[in-house]
């Protein structure tokens, strides 16, 4: 391994400057994956309410499946 110099003060406050805006970066992702994975508990609350709505509307049509009718082509 090289040997490293010693830095002097502005290099030092480069670096420090540098370190402070990666923090920030880092902040910054942390609050949008909070954020993200509060979308993601959304979106899995909302497949099962979907599903749950899904078989309620099953039950209401009784033992009988849905009657689908297709538009005819012309």
């Amino acid at each position: 391994m090289p040997e490293r110099k010693p830095l002097d003060d502005r290099q030092l406050d480069a670096v420090l400057e540098r370190l402070d805006k990666l923090v920030d970066e880092i902040h910054v992702l942390n609050r949008r994956l909070d954020h993200a994975e509060g979308f993601a508990r959304v979106a899995h609350e909302l497949r099962t309410l979907n599903e749950s709505l899904q078989a309620i509307a099953y039950a209401a049509l009784g033992q009988q499946g849905p009657q689908v009718r297709r538009r005819r082509a012309g």
